[in-house]
């Protein structure tokens, strides 16, 4: 059996002719070639680094310092108890506070009760210069009666015992204890002496372990790290001397532990609470705002978590602090989806949209309000901008227009209710959506010249992903771009004249766009909305673009809202909108409604209407069939009015009826037998006629096919 042999190397030269193979050994390096050993006080340094580092270090050294400090932090509560029981200071503290507030209404109240304890404390102290003589007449008095009282219950004690002795039993007995105690005293009084000092420490470490006065440092981790703490008084008040404004420390340390006065009522408030403070003179509101981070984990919590605001009231701000996590939880479904009976009038109701951070319902009124709607993509835009076009569809009076220049689908439960309806991204399907703009245009334009004191019925322009046609860079025949800001961009100009004059004849222009510039949504276009919400941006300055700069100085602040985390929140900048006063906008978490419900909710929509006929724009240069092309634009309706059909079937294909007149329809109609006539004085194409004249042909090409 021959041996197998691992060669570690190769060999340096072959095995003789008749040896066996040659076996290697490894042999370990020489000391000489092994890695040099460290000396003994560098590996001691390293020992003594690894040990002060270790986490079980840095416990025990916060635990001790802790209880230091507990001990510090208790006698100077005490001390400070002990100053405001003996002396004026809290008066004083009081009364600075007040006039640093600016009340000099309460100052001169804290004023009159300090000079009051002043006075009764130089009574008190009149009253000492008196007391020894008092006291001594008091004991010798005491003294003499109490004798006097022993020996006469001696006497009393003596005849009933026939023993005169017993006189003094009493005495003598009062005597002896007076005798024990003192001897207790004596054998007590040394060791009380020895654990006095650690008794007193005791208790002012308890005192300070329960007003946690130590530093956050030398807290557990679990205490060190936790959130949710009750807002309190005493916590906003170091939130905000530790915010990093000079002014307002030195104002807040004049002050002493009445840093609270400049505080109002700590109010529940939906999941938080809220606060007004009124700041010392000196320090600007936004000198707080521009800080909302420091504050906000000074009052251990989030960023998104604290909002400031300005209110009425000069030099306040208004801080609402949500409970700890309570923002990241659902709100819950839209009254939309859970009150099948629910219907929307557009005049006098309100979309059901959300709540506000207080846990408020928020509902926004829609009447005669242009809307935009812009934030960060796969924020929840179209989903915030449906929801409100759902509710309006529940108003049988309503009329949409809408392109999506996404074509997703998100807006495809619309089919059926929106007269006009385009899908789709290409540019095609912009210059389709710019056409229709241009017709809102003539049909508002057709309004205006009515009649004065006509009334007529909604009509909602909906454009969402705007910016698509803002961005398009086709120019048409006649030169003018279809996208841009200029004077000569199509859609610019149309959604400019719809801003201008439409809300005073009920058309209405909405449209959501995302990350917002000065390229994809104007100036001119976004300042025209009168309801304006933004979701999750990037910047202030997108912010501003958004909303305008009154609510931004104001503290609105989209860009602050968490991409991802916050989707489906809202800042909204509208008089449509309950808006607490002083603000100029409120933050709504808008309720979600998922594609399922949104579909079933358009369902019921539709059961409101007598039918719609929805117009899908097609590509142009197919060949059409007039009649088929009729029938679908009459849709579920008995009779339509021959002006009517011409203008449905001029938006179908303006190349193949943009020409017609009332005779060639009337021409196409009567050669299949399906000739209009006259209902209530006009004249109108009837949808059965025009039915049963397309079964007829198709009958007649199922025979000739046959044959």
């Amino acid at each position: 059996m021959s041996e197998n042999v691992v060669h570690l190397y190769k060999d340096p030269e072959p095995p003789a002719p008749g040896q066996g193979p040659t076996v290697l050994s490894v042999v370990p390096d020489s000391p000489a070639e092994s890695a040099p050993v460290a000396p003994l006080w560098v590996r001691s340094g390293r020992a003594v680094r690894h040990a002060l580092t270790h986490e079980h270090t840095k416990t025990a050294a916060r635990a001790v310092a802790r209880h230091g400090m507990y001990v510090v932090g208790g006698g100077r509560i005490v001390a400070r108890r002990t100053l405001d029981a003996r002396t004026p200071a809290r008066y004083e503290r009081m009364l600075r506070a007040a006039e640093a507030a600016g009340n000099y209404e309460v100052a001169a109240e804290w004023e009159e009760r300090g000079q009051r304890f002043r006075d009764a404390r130089h009574r008190r102290r009149m009253d000492l210069l008196t007391s020894p003589i008092d006291a001594a007449k008091t004991a010798l008095v005491g003294t003499g009666l109490g004798i006097g009282g022993l020996i006469g219950l001696g006497v009393a004690l003596a005849l009933a015992t026939k023993d005169p002795a017993d006189v003094i039993t009493p005495l003598a007995a009062v005597i002896g204890l007076i005798s024990l105690l003192v001897t207790i005293v004596m054998v007590v009084w040394g060791p009380l002496l020895t654990i006095g000092p650690f008794l007193a420490l005791l208790s002012l470490w308890a005192v300070g372990r329960k007003q946690q006065a130590a530093p956050a440092w030398t807290l557990p981790a679990n205490a060190r790290g936790s959130e949710g703490e009750p807002i309190t008084p005493s916590i906003v008040v170091k939130a905000l001397h530790d915010l990093g404004v000079p002014a307002l420390r030195n104002a807040i340390k004049e002050m002493g532990d009445a840093g609270a006065a400049m505080l109002g009522p700590i109010r529940i408030a939906g999941c938080g609470v809220e606060v007004d403070v009124t700041l010392p003179s000196g320090v600007s509101t936004n000198e707080v705002q521009n800080r909302r981070r420091k504050l906000a984990e000074n009052l251990t919590r989030h960023e998104h978590e604290v909002f400031i605001t300005i209110p009425e009231a000069a030099r306040t701000v208004r801080l609402w602090i949500a409970d700890s996590g309570a923002l990241d939880e659902p709100i819950g479904p839209s009254p939309l989806v859970t009150d099948e009976s629910l219907t929307a009038d557009y005049a006098k109701g309100r979309a059901p949209w959300g709540q506000d951070l207080r846990g408020d319902a928020a509902s926004l009124s829609l009447y005669q309000r242009h809307l935009l709607i812009t934030g960060l993509s796969n924020q929840g835009k179209t989903a915030a901008l449906r929801s409100l076009a759902l509710w309006l569809a529940l108003d049988r009076s309503v009329e949409f227009w809408m392109g999506d220049l996404k074509g997703v689908g998100d807006w495809a439960m619309f089919d059926g209710l929106a007269t006009r309806l385009i899908q789709g991204p290409t540019d095609e399907h912009v210059i389709q959506v710019t056409e229709m703009a241009e017709d809102a245009v003539e049909e508002m334009n057709r309004r205006l010249q009515a009649p004065p004191g006509t009334v007529f019925p909604l009509l909602v322009v909906i454009v969402d992903e705007a910016q698509m046609a803002f961005m398009c860079p086709v120019v048409g025949d006649d030169k003018r771009p279809y996208g841009g800001s200029k004077a000569t961009s199509r859609y610019f100009m149309a959604v400019r004249k719809i801003h201008n004059q439409g809300r005073a004849v009920n058309v209405l222009m909405w449209q959501g766009t995302q990350d917002p510039t000065d390229q994809n949504l104007p100036k001119l276009v976004r300042e025209g909305a009168h309801t304006r919400a933004s979701l999750a941006l990037g910047t202030e300055s997108q912010a501003r673009m958004a909303l305008g700069d009154k609510a931004v100085d104001g503290g609105a602040a989209p860009n602050l809202l968490r991409p991802g985390l916050d989707k489906g929140t809202v800042v909204v900048a509208s008089d449509g909108i309950a808006i607490p006063a002083g603000q100029a906008s409120i933050t709504v978490r808008t309720h979600y409604i998922d594609t399922d419900d949104a579909t079933e909710i358009a369902e019921r929509a539709k059961r409101l209407r007598d039918g719609v006929t929805t117009l899908h724009v097609i590509e142009h240069g197919e060949d059409r069939d007039p009649l088929a092309d009729v029938a679908a634009v009459l849709g579920d309706a008995p009779r339509v009015l021959t002006a009517d059909v011409l203008k449905r079937l001029t938006v179908l294909d303006a190349n193949a009826y943009g020409d017609w007149t009332p005779g060639d329809l009337k021409r196409v109609l009567e050669a299949d037998g399906a000739e209009p006539y006259k209902s209530d004085g006009r004249m109108v194409v009837g949808r059965d006629r025009v039915a049963r004249a397309l079964a007829n042909r198709d009958d007649d090409s199922s025979a000739s096919a046959a044959q």
